[in-house]
């Protein structure tokens, strides 16, 4: 059984051009968006643009190197598949390929290096200007193969003469009746593709237990500002379930920390009531860790509740960078102590907090030790020593501990002490930020994590323990984030 040649020559070019078009229609619209990602963390400093940047521009290093694979084999294609054709119309055919390699190609192979492996190397402006120029060269490459794609749809500027196409016209060309349809066309086509890939790409990775942040972080909020209704929504989709443990945040809890980060960040002055709570408006999951329903244990709400305006300032420094802090240590750190002193009387402490340094604002520094974003103050320990067997050994500021920036956040304190009992005791303490210190904001640097150790061992677990009687206990705060690059 013999088969047409004809007819393999089509099913291998279009097995070719049907793979190949996957590539660029990924890296067209990418190449626009990695550059979004770019100008976005030049203009605002935060470094999660740029890890978005780093993830994505891999995919389009592999997606480029395919298109260009696939691209080879389907040039060689229009000399063996179709020399007839080529033949005939080989002077206008060539020169718009040959203006593709010329002017997109070689942009993109240039500055595609500079983009994955210059970040560290060249000036932010440089980087950012390769970004640019590898996007512009990826749509320059769409211009130049739809020029010709849609010319051999719709001829024009040109005459033959021996059978042989001759160009006239070369705007004509270029610009053919069919040219701007096709155009449009593949860009939306391109916007649309990457637009779901990266939706699709994140959902799975959200599916399969990627957060990319610590429990503490895993807030996921989004503000949105509706112009009419003149309303904004706090939207809490995404944040972690219930926990087990007693950090679950009851929604009177969630909403006040809540409006207490917009209201402080918009409009500190106008009075807090009904009315000016009320354009302020909460979305919480039914089932989520900050919108605790019964059973689920709340005692310890602070751990997770005093954490639910940093996010929210976040995503308002989108806007008013000038009205937000960058974050702070979070929640205070509490502690009680319980026992029997040395004539065998029992005590039991309240909690007594300690807190760390405050995040840095755009025109003044973090406060060091204080208790932001509560108003709780700390109990003076020559009150506590004489309520209490205990002895504190130091109570100072950590200094160096805030992150540094165009304003520095504030410092921790270190904390050390032991108790006068000559007998075991109980210790219950709840430390936080002890793996990551608190994050800076639009360039600041981050604070410094929290220590907490027990006769000079790092303790993370948060129970309560039995402690010796020789027992020494050391603490330091979390230093608060920095607010802009520093000078």
């Amino acid at each position: 059984m013999e088969t047409d040649p004809l007819i393999l020559s089509r099913i291998q070019f279009a097995a070719n051009i049907s793979f190949h078009i996957l590539f660029p229609t990924i890296t067209i619209a990418l190449g626009w968006m990695l550059l979004f990602f770019k100008w976005r963390f030049s203009a605002t400093g935060d470094t999660t643009w740029m890890r978005a940047y780093f993830t994505w521009v891999k995919v389009f290093a592999l997606t480029f190197a395919m298109g260009v694979v696939s691209g080879v084999t389907m040039s060689f294609q229009f000399g063996t598949n179709w020399p007839g054709y080529m033949q005939k119309v080989g002077n206008i055919a060539g020169p718009l390929l040959a203006y593709e390699i010329l002017t997109a190609f070689f942009l993109e192979a240039a500055f595609l290096g500079i983009m994955l492996f210059g970040f560290r190397r060249v000036s932010n402006r440089v980087h950012t200007l390769a970004t640019l120029l590898v996007a512009v060269g990826t749509t320059l490459s769409a211009v130049w193969i739809l020029a010709l794609n849609s010319w051999m749809q719709t001829p024009a500027g040109f005459e033959m003469r021996d059978g042989i196409a001759y160009p006239t016209d070369w705007w004509a060309i270029i610009f053919n009746p069919s040219f701007p349809y096709r155009l449009v066309h593949m860009l939306l086509a391109s916007g649309l593709t990457v637009s779901f890939l990266i939706a699709g790409m994140s959902a799975l990775r959200y599916l399969r237990g990627d957060r990319s942040e610590s429990m503490l972080k895993a807030l996921r909020t989004a503000v949105t500002v509706d112009a009419e209704a003149g309303e904004i929504e706090i939207d809490f989709e995404g944040s972690s379930g219930p926990s087990s443990m007693g950090i679950n945040v009851v929604p009177a809890y969630t909403h006040a920390y809540a409006t207490f980060a917009v209201r402080s960040s918009l409009n500190p002055d106008l009075p807090n009531n009904a009315g000016s709570l009320a354009p302020i408006r909460l979305k919480l999951p039914e089932q989520c860790i900050v919108n605790a329903k019964y059973p689920s244990p709340v005692n310890a709400r602070h751990v997770v509740g005093m954490y639910v305006p940093f996010p929210i300032l976040k995503a308002l420094a989108q806007v008013v960078p000038e009205a937000v802090v960058a974050e702070g240590s979070g929640a205070v750190w509490t502690v009680q102590i319980q026992g029997r002193d040395k004539d065998g009387q029992p005590f039991t402490s309240s909690m007594f907090n300690y807190s760390g340094g405050m995040g840095a604002r755009a025109t003044k520094p973090g406060i060091s030790a204080v208790c932001y974003p509560t108003g709780v103050s700390a109990v003076p320990v020559e009150v506590l020593e004489a309520s209490y067997p205990i002895a504190f050994t130091c109570k100072e500021l950590a200094h160096g501990t805030g992150g540094a920036g165009a304003q520095p956040g504030g410092d921790g304190q270190r904390i050390g002490y032991r108790m006068r009992t000559g007998r075991t005791w109980l210790l219950n303490t709840i430390p936080s930020r002890l793996k990551a210190g608190p994050e800076g904001l639009l360039g600041g640097e981050d604070g410094q994590p929290g220590t907490f150790r027990i006769n000079g061992e790092a303790v993370e677990d948060t129970r309560k323990r039995e402690m010796q009687p020789d027992d020494e206990v050391f603490m330091i705060t979390p230093g608060g984030g920095g607010y802009g690059a520093a000078q």
